[in-house]
């Protein structure tokens, strides 16, 4: 593992956060030595708060400064470490705008899209029976998403939200059977690079949402996820814990 000198990293994550998991592989390919600790986000504790203004989840704690968004996080330990591990991001100038260019589009649209079938499937049973002080308590602490959750209410989204959402979804794989049609291993050429690891989490969330069909015709997309499978680093980042499942209640399960 790479050493960072004098500062410490640390993970702050909850293994169900899919993007948590951008951090934890990015982490992975890029050899850097850090710690991983879990949050329990129904309780969100007052440290947690503290350095979390925006009750989210991944955080890198860097010796004593914070840092949030998990897309951010992963360039920031590509530029700590850019000849450790695997580079993530290309040299050639062109190369790494096409890298932004697609961090940009996974924010807009897959990143938004996957919460209305993920929240609907796994947590609403949980979230339902909750009392309202805890779903108040709950949405307070976590601003930047109380659209979201009043949207959600508790009867979960519409059929409608939910089918646009699986199109968006559809949209994007599409997308990345298209970059791979053109003869690249990966996204955003013949290297790995941001853009594969921050898509990654989305594709395996559909997966473990039984969203497989939405690209089982697409054969250069299903190549590239059978190559990032493969990777050493897939089974740490995705372990067995952080992986859910349709048949269980993920809010009964504890960080």
């Amino acid at each position: 593992m790479t050493n960072t000198g004098s500062l410490p990293l640390t993970l702050v994550s909850h293994p169900l956060c899919p993007y948590v998991q951008r951090a934890a592989i990015a982490l992975l390919e890029k050899q850097v030595g850090h710690e991983r600790i879990a949050v329990d986000l129904a309780a969100k504790p007052d440290w947690f708060r503290r350095i979390s203004p925006l009750g989210k989840v991944p955080l890198l704690k860097v010796d004593d400064a914070v840092l949030f968004e998990s897309a951010v996080i992963c360039e920031y330990l590509e530029e700590i470490a850019p000849g450790d591990g695997t580079p993530l991001m290309p040299r050639d100038a062109y190369d790494r705008a096409r890298v932004r260019a697609w961090l940009r589009y996974i924010e807009e649209v897959p990143t938004a899209a996957i919460r209305v079938p993920s929240f609907n499937g796994l947590f609403l049973n949980g979230w339902r029976r909750m009392s309202d002080e805890m779903r108040t308590g709950y949405i307070a602490a976590t601003p930047l998403r109380k659209g979201h959750y009043r949207r959600f209410g508790t009867e979960g989204f519409s059929k409608d939200q939910v089918d646009e959402s699986v199109e968006r979804l559809r949209q994007t794989v599409e997308r990345i059977d298209a970059a791979i049609a053109k003869g690249s291993q990966w996204l955003a050429g013949d290297a790995i690079s941001l853009a594969d690891l921050c898509v990654l989490p989305t594709i395996v969330r559909m997966s473990d949402i039984k969203l497989e069909n939405v690209w089982l015709d697409l054969p250069h997309m299903t190549d590239w996820y059978a190559r990032i499978r493969a990777r050493p680093s897939f089974d740490v980042a995705f372990y067995p814990r952080s992986r859910v499942s349709m048949d269980n209640d993920p809010l009964a399960r504890s960080a």
